[in-house]
């Protein structure tokens, strides 16, 4: 059944030939037929004019006639003829031919039509899509027919071996002469077939598919003579494997880029099909080179894009498995492919190719003039570039490994070098060529990635591996010497890694911007993370001058470099990429600097002058780069204080009140960024002004919060509950804070000072409600109060804070929004309404007045006393100042001592007080009732004017 199917398969192509031949003899009868109907038409006169009434019969046919688009889309095939058969020869080989006098007079006629002035524009029609008989017929059938001979060779050697009918010698080299048959008759059909039906059917090439079949069949011979009667030894069938695929790929540029496929699919499968038993690194790297260098060599050739990125995946692929699957790994083949991988893309393929080097599809190849949607932004073509697939996939092939090699470090001797190595040639590759987008970013994340693997990650270098020579080339084992090479070698990949981003910025700043600003990001970005990984895992974090002088001279550079680099740029506006991250870097650098060489105080301290220094070189150069420095010094100060708040550890924190190292550590920056924010008031950016005067404004918040909590605590900062005292402090400086703002904001305008003093006095309001009402209310926590009265917590605690809010509500009045005010007022009156409270519990109760010793009568009707004359109290000041927001808040206090007599009162006292009580509630009221009606007889200017007062 088998030979009948193969005897079917090989007929049907065949068939298939011979009907494709046919078909190119009848297309060229038509050719010439139309030729010779086109020269009677020229013999006969000019034709080509329309008159005018018949243009016009035309203008207003039906457009039924439009619909049509095969009949407008019919051009004789005379009018691409000469294309389409230099490209058909170009594709089957054949020698260009000399061109017919008939073929010349045709197309002069047709470019004399063409030039013609047309009435109207013809658009060019849609290619008509391809009939389901022309895909069976056509295509398929090629296809079916090439796989259904491949399997024919195979299965004539399986059916001679069940047969036992010749000798597996006899079987092998009849299957090899078919296949050598099949190449034969590709070849043939290739020079012999009409260039016009290859143009038609370019993926479905007999003559390629032929060549496949044997291909395959060759393939599967070799194989079976190693593999299964052992003629071959694995040197000669591995040879002998690879000439087939290096063949294929050969042929490939006669037959397409489907038999490249196939060719490179032979060659990756070869390295696994033979086995030895000493395998080596050397013959499988080198295997896989010499393909990969063919499949590129013929990639350049045809331009293609698909085989060579599945070349790049074979390598990958490979590489992977030797360095996670292999007992012992040499790093030297390894690294010397990955090197030939980074020379082949930049000198093969793509090579110095650019994107008007490549042929734009056919659906666009078309149109003269790019349209508004199909133009792309500047960094749309640089993440979409020419031959992407190839660019993206050998990066890959290059990033993986190296990462690979630095998880494995130090299993794998030399993996390090091997690394740093790969790293550098992936980011040399990026600097040398256009279109290496991403070869340049896959080196920055392999490097980062890799030296934080090796050393930052469990597995890392910290512990077992941090002290080597340097490799050799003759194989030996690392030793243990005096020396910190890996951490040299971290040291000097950081320093090649800047050198070469210089070198790209310089390069790419002349062709693509984009690029050059993406490198100006990478050049400072990646040695600053390896060398701050190096320093905080392998260095010594008190002092360490091996990174310090290192991060300072690569400060210095960067720094350089902006300014060279602003020199010679053209920058609009001051948007200039290069000069904000070669400055930034810079500054990172230096602050890396002096952590490396000083400690404690003395850090804080320094980040905070280098960013003023920043600030004050704004009138040597007017980058607006500087001014930020100041604001990133600041968020670095921060952090600090956040890890360490007492600045130098709490073991050497002076205990002396105010005049400690917290003075220093918190007051200095905050002063820093005073004086910067007053440098810049003439400086045409108002974000970063502002910006500083509030950070200036909160180290000043800072600086007096941690004075305070120093000093009520003994000298010690801790994360203890603060005191009732304590938290006073905090308010009575918010509330500072709040007024300061103000006035600075009426002095200079500014939306800091404006709203920040806003921001402030509302979180000191909710700072009240929470502490001094509920959590630190000494009613609620038992606090004592001290021995003097009125002299006491309660008057550091409620009515201090309570004066300072209805100062800061006046002072308020008229220049914030009516609702502050509002709110900052009544929280004086809170505060004072809760002095005069807690005053008489003390007075009845003396020092401690918690809830647990209940109420006495002479207190509860001291209490309705206070109330009303603070009530009274409050009218007049609100009167005074014609506040009427302190007046309702009078009124609101004498209706809580109404409710308080008649409810309280009247239950629990008795005797003279309960009389007292309301003789003196009743008394107020009619008091209150008379102030009120000559405050607003006089507002109203008669003292009879009843409906006025009302009105009132």
């Amino acid at each position: 059944m088998l030979e009948i199917l193969t005897l079917v398969a090989f007929g049907l192509a065949l068939y298939t030939l011979n009907a494709s031949r046919t078909s190119a003899q009848k297309i060229s009868e038509e050719v010439l037929r139309l030729r010779r109907e086109v020269e009677a038409l020229k013999a006969a006169g000019p034709v080509v004019a329309v008159e005018a009434g018949q243009a016009d019969d035309v203008a207003t046919a039906p457009a039924d006639a439009a619909d049509e688009p095969e009949q407008e889309a019919f051009e004789g095939p005379w009018a691409g003829t000469t294309d389409e058969l230099e490209k058909g020869r170009a594709i089957f080989g054949g020698a260009p031919a000399e061109e017919a006098p008939e073929t010349v007079a045709a197309s002069e006629t047709a470019q004399d039509v063409s030039t013609a002035p047309a009435a109207t524009p013809v658009a060019t029609p849609a290619k008509p899509r391809e009939s389901f008989e022309s895909r069976i017929g056509a295509r398929w059938a090629v296809w079916v027919g090439g796989v259904a001979l491949a399997l024919g060779g195979i299965f004539m050697v399986k059916y001679s071996i069940e047969a036992g009918l010749l000798s597996p010698a006899v079987r092998l080299s009849l299957a090899a002469v078919f296949g050598l048959l099949l190449i034969a008759v590709g070849e043939f059909v290739r020079r012999r077939t009409q260039p016009l039906i290859a143009n038609a059917f370019q993926n479905a090439m007999i003559p390629g598919v032929l060549t496949a079949a044997g291909a395959l069949t060759l393939f599967a011979v070799t194989y079976v003579s190693y593999a299964v009667y052992g003629y071959f030894g694995p040197l000669t069938a591995f040879v002998l494997l690879a000439v087939v695929s290096f063949g294929t790929i050969g042929l490939s540029l006669l037959h397409g880029q489907a038999l490249a496929g196939l060719g490179l699919l032979a060659s990756m499968l070869t390295p696994a099909l033979v086995s030895t038993e000493n395998p080596s690194a050397w013959g499988l790297f080198g295997f896989l080179g010499i393909a990969w260098l063919a499949t590129f060599a013929t990639a350049r050739i045809r331009r293609w894009q698909a085989v060579p990125a599945l070349a790049n995946a074979g390598m990958l692929m490979w590489t992977l498995l030797y360095l996670t699957q292999a007992s012992y790994v040499d790093v030297i083949p390894v690294l010397l492919t990955m090197l030939l991988l980074a020379l082949g893309h930049g000198l093969l393929w793509p090579g110095s190719v650019t994107a008007e080097d490549v042929p734009r599809p056919a659906a666009t190849s078309a149109t003269p003039t790019p349209t508004p949607a199909v133009l792309s932004t500047a960094l749309d073509r640089l993440f979409a570039p020419p031959l992407l697939a190839v660019s993206l996939t050998g990066a890959l092939a290059m990033a993986f490994p190296a990462l690979v090699l630095a998880s494995k470090v130090p299993a794998i001797a030399y993996g390090e070098y091997a690394f740093a190595a790969i790293v550098l040639a992936l980011a040399v590759l990026g600097t040398l060529r256009g279109w290496a987008i991403y070869p340049a970013l896959l080196s920055a994340i392999a490097a980062v990635g890799g030296v934080m693997k090796m050393t930052a990650l469990p597995g890392g270098l910290i512990d077992p591996f941090t002290l080597i020579e340097p490799p050799t080339l003759d194989g030996a084992q690392p030793v243990s010497v005096l020396g910190l090479v890996p951490v040299n070698l971290l040291l000097v990949l950081a320093v090649a890694y800047a050198a070469v981003g210089l070198v790209a910025v310089r390069l790419q700043r002349k062709g693509e911007r984009a690029f050059a600003a993406i490198w100006s990001i990478l050049a400072p970005a990646v040695p600053f993370a390896i060398l701050a990984v190096s320093f905080l895992t392998l260095g010594n974090l008190s002092f360490d001058l091996k990174h310090g002088l290192l991060a300072i001279v690569l400060g210095l550079v960067f720094f350089a470099a902006a300014e060279m680099f602003s020199r010679e740029s053209e920058a609009q506006d001051g948007a200039d990429v290069t000069q904000w991250a070669f400055v930034a870097g810079g500054f990172a650098f230096l602050v890396l600097a002096l952590h490396a060489l000083t400690d404690g105080l003395a850090t804080t301290l320094g980040i905070a002058v280098l960013g003023t220094v920043a600030v004050f070189a704004t009138r040597l150069r007017r980058w607006p780069v500087l001014p930020w420095l100041m604001a990133a010094a600041a968020m670095l100060v921060a952090g600090r204080i956040a890890w360490e708040p007492t600045i130098v550890g709490a073991a050497n924190l002076s205990k002396t009140p105010v005049f400690n190292q917290l003075l220093a550590g918190y007051g200095i920056p905050a002063a820093l960024l005073a004086l910067s924010a007053f440098e810049l008031r003439r400086w045409p950016g108002e974000r970063i002004r502002n910006l500083l005067q509030a950070l200036a404004s909160l180290f000043v918040l800072l600086t007096a919060g941690i004075l305070v909590r120093h000093g009520m605590n003994g000298g010690v900062l801790d994360s203890a509950v603060p005191t009732l005292g304590e938290q006073a402090t905090y308010t009575l400086l918010i509330i500072g804070a709040s007024a300061v703002m103000m006035s600075l904001d009426l002095k200079s305008p500014s939306p800091v000072f404006r709203y920040g003093s806003m921001v402030v006095g509302v979180l000191s309001v909710l700072s009240v409600l929470s502490a001094h009402f509920i959590g630190l209310n000494p009613y609620f926590t038992g606090e004592l109060l001290g021995k003097w009265p009125v002299l006491d917590l309660l008057l550091v605690d409620y009515l201090l804070p309570g004066l300072a809010y209805g100062g800061l509500a006046l002072y308020a009045r008229h220049r914030r929004p009516l609702p502050y005010v509002i709110m900052l007022a009544l929280t004086a009156v809170a505060l004072a309404f809760a002095w005069v409270t807690l005053s008489v519990r003390r007075y009845w109760h003396g020092e401690g007045i918690a809830d647990w010793k209940g109420f006495l009568q002479p207190e509860t009707y001291t209490y309705s006393v206070v109330w009303l004359l603070l009530g009274v109290m409050l009218l007049a000041i609100g009167s005074k100042f014609d506040s009427r927001s302190i007046r309702l808040a009078s009124a609101g206090l004498v209706l809580i001592s109404v409710v308080k007599v008649f409810l309280v009162d009247m239950s629990n006292l008795e005797g003279i007080l309960r009389a007292l009580s309301f003789i003196g509630l009743g008394a107020v009221l009619i008091g209150i009732g008379l102030f009120y009606q000559k405050i607003l007889s006089r507002k109203s200017g008669t003292e009879d004017a009843a409906e006025l007062n009302a009105e009132a």
